[in-house]
């Protein structure tokens, strides 16, 4: 076991007005299985990148401990994938890269085949393999999930459970809690640590964020009764302030002591309201202190259609092959409205294609597929790498109010500065979230989306699982989160 310290980390993109981070303080055991959590566009994968030494920043970042970032830079992956993990880990015997492989449910044939040949799937679990056999590594495991159908993320989830020594970023509520023993959580103002899974993080995140908002209630009614009471106690001692000068007491009063009796009461009054104004003042510190962390997840709309026909679209005896290997076979379903139906299986089953060959692209297939009369189809592609541009630009282009699809982006956590900036720099979840926001702009019968969730941060997740539960649009996805499946989908279609 040793520590990894970080002391007074501060960073800020060159150019940026807004730092990522600002004297950031903690400390990580390497013996961690650590969760990373946070809202997208808060620095995770920035923080990684800090851990590795590729950018400069101002603090100390000490560990006596190796780093190594997933995904792995494959130089050449024409190269056989055994060779690539020989250079991962050097020092590895075969048996010991075949126990790993054991592990993630791979064949040993894998090791010989070129790495490019490998699904999306196997890549990962390959690589993951060959940097857990790194001596005095600690590794830092950049959104792994991506790339993974459902089996495989179980298949991921138990093998991370039996090992130590990393930091995974992932927005996946169950993975997470499958593997994880410590979660790092990025938020509005702190980082912080705290031991469990995913889910008791949320939870106690949960009871802070409702503890503070009940708190804040209360000491909102205490400032204005507060204030209230202090501006009367002020009056009272002004009014007797005045009666003490104001008058010749040897004319108007039998009492020739009334003066320092006025006095006194002044003085008494005047205490009063100082004291009220300490609490006051208090009262106001202690409120300042919360809601700091509290997100905001604002509820989101959407605006389906109604069609005329109970059926949308019907897919009859459908085949689907690329270079000569079938990947689709004799698939019928209907879609019917009001049903929301989730296309599963695994990488490379032709979820996609489906997907595509719906909305109108020239995929080649054979049987039939019949789509309704002037049905209205609202696609979210799986790929958000080709973002580029302006909001304001992209709005146009897809013929979308642009004060509304920015007010959904703000909903989504988007700041105002992100307005101005070009997509590409965005995150690659923030990029998903400009589809996505595109899609709740418009007026459809179906909404097609295509792995919504992919780098989209876990409170996000749930404002849309909500917003579907609410508005019960139809529709066809494809989504490889177990929990949002199982919240939204009202049938499975297994490939």
């Amino acid at each position: 076991m040793s520590l990894i310290n970080i002391s007074n980390l501060t960073f800020a993109y060159e150019g940026s007005y807004d730092p990522i981070f600002t004297d950031v303080s903690f400390q990580i055991d390497t013996d961690w299985k650590l969760g990373f959590c946070g809202r997208n566009g808060r620095g995770k994968t920035t923080f990684l990148k800090l851990l590795m030494g590729q950018y400069e920043y101002s603090g100390t970042i000490s560990a006596s401990a190796d780093f190594e970032y997933f995904p792995f830079a494959v130089d050449d992956p024409s190269q056989a994938t055994g060779d690539i993990l020989a250079v991962i880990a050097p020092k590895a015997e075969i048996w010991e890269i075949q126990r790993e492989f054991s592990k993630l449910a791979m064949g040993e044939a894998v090791l010989s085949r070129p790495f490019e040949t490998l699904s999306n799937g196997e890549q990962t679990k390959a690589l993951l393999a060959g940097l857990f056999l790194r001596e005095n590594a600690f590794l830092l495991i950049d959104e792994p999930t991506n790339h993974l159908d459902m089996a495989a993320r179980e298949t991921v989830a138990r093998y991370l459970n039996r090992k130590t020594g990393f930091i995974l970023v992932s927005h996946d509520r169950a993975f997470l809690d499958n593997c994880v023993d410590h979660v790092l959580s990025i938020n509005r103002t702190t980082i912080e640590i705290q031991s469990g899974n995913f889910s008791s993080w949320f939870r106690n995140k949960e009871l802070q964020d409702e503890y503070e908002l009940a708190e804040n209630e209360r000491l909102k009614k205490d400032i204005t009764r507060l204030t209230t009471t202090v501006r009367e106690k002020a009056a009272w001692s002004s009014k007797a302030e005045d009666r003490k000068i104001g008058f010749d007491p040897r004319k108007t009063e039998k009492t020739i002591g009334r003066r320092a009796q006025e006095g006194a009461k002044s003085k008494s009054m005047m205490k009063r309201a100082k004291a009220i104004e300490g609490r006051q003042n208090t009262a106001i510190a202690e409120k300042s202190k919360l809601l700091n962390n509290i997100e905001t997840a604002e509820e989101l709309k959407i605006h389906p259609l109604p069609y005329h026909n109970s059926r949308l679209l019907s897919l009859d005896n459908i085949g689907i092959s690329y270079g000569g290997r079938e990947v689709v076979r004799d698939l019928s379903f209907t879609l019917e409205q009001g049903e929301r139906l989730a296309l599963v299986g695994g990488n490379g089953s032709g979820k996609s294609s489906i997907l595509k060959l719906i909305c109108g692209e020239d995929i080649p297939h054979t049987g039939q597929v019949s789509i309704g009369s002037r049905l209205l189809i609202s696609y979210v592609p799986q790929d958000a790498s080709c973002l580029t541009g302006d909001l304001r630009a992209y709005a146009k282009q897809h013929q979308i109010d642009e004060t509304l699809f920015k007010a959904i982006l703000r909903k989504l956590d988007f700041s105002r500065t992100h307005f101005e900036k070009n997509m590409g720099d965005y995150s690659a979840g923030q990029k998903k979230k400009v589809l996505l926001a595109r899609s709740l702009c418009q007026e459809a019968h179906v909404y097609v989306w295509d792995e919504p969730l992919n780098y989209i941060d876990v409170l996000s997740r749930v404002q849309i699982e909500e917003l579907i539960i609410a508005y019960q649009p139809t529709m066809l996805f494809v989504e490889h989160d177990r929990a949002f499946c199982d919240t939204v989908a009202t049938e499975v279609l297994a490939l």
